[in-house]
């Protein structure tokens, strides 16, 4: 059996590479190649996998791996500034898409259980499809990508509350009964969570920092641990290993631990592609290619619609919301396994389960292309895009056409102290946000404001950011920072550029690239820098005493924490 199992996970890859090149020599995205590699080595065609409890458990430890690494760099306070869309979006794009799939089934002339099926998988959408090509293009972190992931877990949410109702009218059991247990053990296993982050994890701190051994085996138990606690609880892998990762976030060494998972994961998830794959070789392609297509443009066109018209409502920018929109454009691979467990229970015939099947895989493989290509697109949509954008947002284009000497980059983490400092200096500024209630209180304090994104290029030239004098970013996003002290090295290095960090190797990272200061907690904040802006001005140069002074403070604290690293803050 042992031997059986390496032969066959040995071919699998040996095909897998020989695709995967043949894809990259071509510039075709590599998702495709490893579920055409599944569909190859399937049944139908080659018959190299038969170890199918095998190759699904490896895939499962993949899906764990990609969720439980992209929790790791987000946080909760990230979701619950875009709580408001991630709850609206949801509603308006599952309720409209269900009631679209089920009045196609009937007209297709599907039963009701059918039709309803169909609907709740279409409105689904893919979590690991989605978030493995964000990664990619390393865009987890962006306003649109916490948007698409927050959509997400409630899309699983609701997968989950369907199946639950499938299994009980199935064996006539209690539905209310069995959510509210699910509730039950969910709040559970967050308290859990939290109590161990909280008391327990702190002590391991110093264990786990000097061998980097135990740091790999603790972030794959932890990980893989929970989502199992949680898949025996009743939800699925991705919520679990998500929230076994966000409670690890705020940790000094959550980006090692990522850094250590990454290979394990990319291992896992190409066999997670190529399983997925070979379970996709639908009978009968003549008689359901027609209602595929039909069930494929309501996911790959209506649904983006519905995603576009909920996030314009509420004053998201056209670009966020044509690149969130375009990431929900497939099925979800958790469509399929609910479409397997009606099919077992008899309430689906096969015909019905080989439409969805082929609509999911020819949404899998447009959806790929659609949001590798989503720049390119967006480009050419733009003037059409602006129906969706609210009148609110279209201050951002009249930004486009002024220059703003001051120029500061979020409100909500000490933006106000800043904001009285300009008015004080009588100099004109603007402000870029983008949570709505920001907006709202920047409009009624008659503050000049942009909404967007402030990694977004197209944004930056709209500002005319080249020619501003001082930039001034109280995220404390990583990446945020990196990105516009790059930018601001190409394209205006004159500029005195201000941000925030809450670790001290970052912060270290930060005046490499060109920062002129880094603000931190219990160094100083924004109160103290925006009276020192107050007093010198915006000359880049008299910055440099407060910045050198902050290096060498700096570079004290990270030795002392190599050598006592419970010493960290």
């Amino acid at each position: 059996m042992h031997s059986s199992v390496f032969n066959e996970i040995s071919l699998v890859i040996a095909l897998g590479a020989a695709i995967a090149l043949f894809m990259r020599a071509l510039r075709q995205p590599l998702i495709i190649g490893h579920i055409l590699t599944g569909i190859l080595a399937g049944p139908t065609v080659f018959g190299l996998i038969h170890a199918d409890a095998s190759f699904s458990g490896l895939s499962d430890m993949g899906v764990a791996l990609l969720l439980f690494i992209i929790g790791l760099d987000l946080s909760l306070k990230s979701f619950s500034r875009v709580g408001k869309a991630v709850f609206t979006t949801a509603l308006v794009q599952i309720s409209t898409i269900t009631a679209l799939g089920y009045a196609s089934g009937r007209l297709l002339d599907y039963g009701k259980t059918e039709s309803l099926v169909v609907g709740l998988g279409l409105a689904m959408s893919s979590t690991i499809i989605i978030v493995k090509l964000l990664n990619d293009k390393k865009e987890t972190t962006r306003l649109y990508a916490q948007i698409a992931i927050g959509v997400l877990l409630l899309q699983d949410v609701v997968a989950t509350v369907a199946k639950i109702g499938l299994a009980a009218k199935s064996h006539k059991g209690d539905t209310l009964t069995t959510l509210v247990q699910l509730g039950v053990r969910g709040i559970s296993l967050i308290v859990l969570l939290y109590v161990l982050v909280k008391y327990v994890v702190p002590r391991l701190t110093k264990a786990l920092e000097r061998s980097k051994e135990l740091l790999l085996l603790f972030s794959l138990g932890w990980g893989l641990g929970f989502a199992l606690l949680f898949t025996k609880a009743g939800f699925s892998i991705e919520i679990g290993a998500l929230f076994a990762g966000v409670s690890l976030a705020g940790l000094p060494y959550s980006s090692e631990m990522a850094s250590r998972l990454k290979p394990l994961r990319d291992f896992f998830l190409v066999i997670f592609f190529i399983t997925l794959g070979q379970t996709m070789a639908p009978g009968k392609l003549s008689q359901v290619v027609l209602p595929a297509i039909a069930l494929s443009l309501i996911v790959i066109i209506i649904k983006p619609l519905t995603v576009l018209v909920s996030m314009g409502g509420l004053g998201y920018t056209k670009r966020a919301s044509f690149k969130a929109a375009v990431a929900m454009s497939q099925v979800s691979e958790f469509s399929l396994v609910f479409l397997a467990a009606a099919v077992a229970s008899g309430y689906v015939r096969d015909e019905v389960s080989a439409t969805l099947t082929l609509t999911a895989l020819i949404t899998f493989a447009v959806s790929a292309y659609l949001i590798k290509y989503d720049n390119v697109l967006y480009t050419k949509l733009e003037k059409h895009l602006r129906l969706f954008e609210r009148k609110m947002t279209m201050v951002e284009h009249r930004g486009g056409s002024t220059n703003y000497p001051i120029v500061l980059f979020g409100y909500r983490k000490g933006g106000h102290e800043f904001i009285k400092t300009f008015r004080n200096m009588e100099k004109k500024f603007v402000v870029v946000d983008y949570d709505p209630e920001n907006i709202d209180n920047l409009e009624r304090q008659q503050v000049n404001y942009l909404y967007g994104d402030a990694t977004d290029p197209e944004l930056l030239d709209e500002l005319n950011l080249s020619k501003s004098k001082l930039v001034v970013s109280t995220i404390a996003d990583r990446e945020t920072n990196h990105f516009l002290a790059h930018w601001l090295n190409t394209h205006n290095p004159s500029a005195v550029f201000v941000c925030s960090s809450d670790r001290a190797e970052h912060a270290t990272e930060l005046y490499a690239e060109g920062a002129a200061y880094v603000m931190m907690p219990h160094y100083i904040g924004s109160e103290k820098i925006s009276t020192f802006i107050r007093r010198n001005g915006l000359n880049k140069s008299e910055f440099k005493a407060y910045r050198e002074k902050h290096l060498i403070d700096l570079q004290t604290h990270i030795d002392k924490h190599l050598v006592d690293p419970e010493n960290e803050e």
